[in-house]
């Protein structure tokens, strides 16, 4: 279904759902949404900016240079979507499933992203200088050149090879981290 003229600015949808549907260029500024899914749709070019999504699902979806700019997104699944070129900041990201999601070269600088479940995200190149990661799960997440200088990492999930591959001075982290971070690069702890 092809939804590119749509104008939803200020519109509250609960329970929704949507399959394959295109949003390309569709203005969803204002937006407010509960409870409702979207499966593979596109959602390229879009203006989601100041909208506020609810338990919320977007699986699978491509959000291609999309404006999210002012958004909230609370209790969120976004399990394999694709989030490129898209302007994020400042969003609000809480308690949210990012698992699968590709979030290569997102500026997510200073970005509270505490909690959130980012399992096998691809986050190559990323810039999270300054993000707060405290507790966010990110398990297998590839993190090849991923700025994290500056980050709040204590109590988070992160392989070895993340931590190898990712910049990460300044980081905080927290001493489980920093020994698993020793290891990685050859240090023997004795």
């Amino acid at each position: 279904m092809d939804l590119a003229e749509l104008v939803a600015d200020g519109q509250h949808w609960r329970q929704r759902r949507f399959v394959r549907c295109s949003f390309a260029d569709a203005d969803l500024r204002g937006l407010v949404t509960e409870r409702c899914s979207f499966d593979d749709c596109d959602l390229t070019g879009a203006d989601l900016g100041e909208s506020e999504h609810r338990g919320t699902a977007l699986r699978s979806c491509v959000l291609r240079r999309t404006t999210l700019t002012g958004s909230t997104l609370r209790g969120c699944s976004l399990l394999g979507s694709s989030i490129l070129d898209c302007r994020l900041r400042p969003i609000v990201v809480t308690d949210c499933d990012l698992t699968l999601v590709a979030l290569g070269r997102a500026d997510l600088r200073e970005t509270d992203l505490s909690g959130l479940r980012l399992r096998e995200a691809n986050l190559v190149e990323a810039d999270l200088r300054g993000a707060d990661l405290r507790g966010a799960d990110l398990s297998g997440a590839r993190l090849l050149r991923t700025r994290l200088e500056g980050a709040d990492l204590r109590g988070a999930r992160i392989d070895a090879d993340g931590l190898v591959q990712a910049r990460l001075t300044g980081a905080t982290v927290d001493p489980e981290t920093a020994l698993r971070f020793a290891e990685a690069q050859g240090l023997r702890i004795g």
